[in-house]
């Protein structure tokens, strides 16, 4: 976005051409075209459920094009649901969930952090634009890991004992 000296936005041309023609009008007060509530990224969800929705797209947007995500989300359905199946303790159910839920935001994160880093170097490369998402994939696999070895210390003593009693 570029401001002239007296203030006014001048030029959006960081914005594709569909939004920037959008965000100039609303700029200048233009109600020619009507902006809906999804145009730009800068409007606040006006309630609650509108809010979900957003964020309920994030999370399906994750699930359909990231192969990471679906992964992590089977096997926390498998982790959670043998959990059940074996009869862990609340407290160790809670800690399952938890871990599988802290590796699912880190994935969600490292999809958001990979966007913006891909929005803004586009088709050029940059080394800190590979630290970044080096990074943030870096993040997920410690959480993934960590969830690994959460899962073998409290599911795999009832498991064994359930494979040998039988």
């Amino acid at each position: 976005m570029t401001e002239s000296t007296n203030g006014k936005v001048t030029s959006l041309s960081w914005l594709n051409s569909e939004t920037s023609e959008i965000a100039q009008n609303l700029l200048s007060g233009s109600t020619t075209k009507k902006a809906s509530l999804r145009e730009l990224a800068w409007k606040v969800a006006p309630n609650l459920l509108l809010s979900v929705k957003y964020a309920w797209a994030g999370v399906r947007y994750a699930f359909i094009t990231q192969r990471n995500f679906r992964i992590h989300t089977i096997i926390a359905t498998l982790a959670i649901s043998l959990g059940l199946f074996l009869k862990v303790s609340a407290i160790e159910m809670a800690v399952i969930t938890l871990t599988c839920a802290i590796v699912m935001v880190l994935e969600l994160l490292n999809t958001a952090i990979e966007s913006v880093v891909d929005l803004t170097v586009k088709q050029t490369y940059h080394e800190l634009a590979k630290i970044a998402k080096d990074c943030a994939a870096g993040a997920v696999l410690i959480s993934a890991i960590a969830a690994v070895l959460v899962a073998m210390w409290i599911l795999l003593p009832p498991l064994l004992q359930l494979i040998f009693s039988i």
